[in-house]
């Protein structure tokens, strides 16, 4: 078992009995206490646990990370996901880039496309994209969250509306394991919800520390998706649904 789909599975014990400790993991996954205070410390940086005194419990849920440590969570994982979107995405389409560090790395890795029309909520996406020659970068008017960036409110949604397009890049904050892409705002949700509604091809991109945290907001379901890429996917429900429901899973093993 590699240390993300432990850190994974831990995670998701935590969720389920709200608090875990080092030696009733150090049994259930017949590892060392060492590597298990590692686990917990890497889920503790991510913000997926808390630490307490011999384990760790998991989190109220209602608070996102800050912007800048989330930017510096899985930043490979985040530039091999960019790639891999990227890639599905031809020239000369059209498309909507919501708000996320990982969908900002799509956003970087389109700048050398052609023909594109990216219509965004995301101002750091607009700005990765303002000087690419051959980008036309629509960015949507509303309420500046001065926290990352994000354009969210009812004037962000209504002018969403106004578009049908090729492809939707979306991130969510967490996936649980029933396939919830999950958030922190309702209002950045509301907008990610008209994205999805309005584009011929959905794709979801998140990199595997998703699958450890949890959100309070439900922006839809991963069934929803059309293709779904990742760094890699350490829950078995997940490639089920993906299976079942005809979404292609990619992933890219960075």
């Amino acid at each position: 078992m590699t240390p993300s789909m432990r850190q994974a599975k831990i995670a998701e014990l935590a969720r389920q009995r709200g608090e875990v400790s080092v030696d009733e993991l150090v049994a259930a996954f017949a590892v060392t206490p060492q590597t298990i205070r590692k686990d917990l410390n890497a889920l503790c940086a991510r913000g997926a646990l808390k630490r307490t005194h011999g384990g760790a419990m998991h989190p109220s849920g209602v608070e996102n990370v800050e912007y800048e440590a989330r930017r510096q969570i899985a930043p490979a994982e985040k530039r091999a996901i960019g790639r891999a979107a990227a890639a599905l995405i031809p020239d000369h389409a059209s498309l909507f880039v919501n708000i996320g560090t990982t969908t900002e790395a799509v956003s970087q890795a389109l700048a050398g496309h052609r023909g594109l029309m990216v219509i965004t909520n995301n101002i750091n996406v607009a700005n990765n994209l303002r000087a690419a020659p051959f980008i036309e970068v629509v960015i949507a008017g509303g309420v500046v969250r001065a926290s990352d960036g994000g354009i969210v409110g009812e004037a962000a949604v209504d002018f969403i509306r106004q578009f049908k397009v090729d492809f939707a890049v979306i991130g969510a904050s967490a996936i649980d394991a029933d396939g919830a892409l999950l958030d922190f705002d309702y209002r950045e949700v509301k907008a990610a919800q008209a994205i999805i509604a309005n584009a011929r091809h959905v794709v979801v991109v998140a990199d595997s520390t998703k699958f450890t945290r949890t959100a309070p907001v439900r922006i839809g379901h991963l069934g929803q998706a059309h293709s779904f890429i990742t760094d890699r996917c350490p829950l078995p429900s997940i490639r089920d649904l993906c299976a079942e429901a005809g979404v292609r899973l990619v992933e890219t093993g960075a």
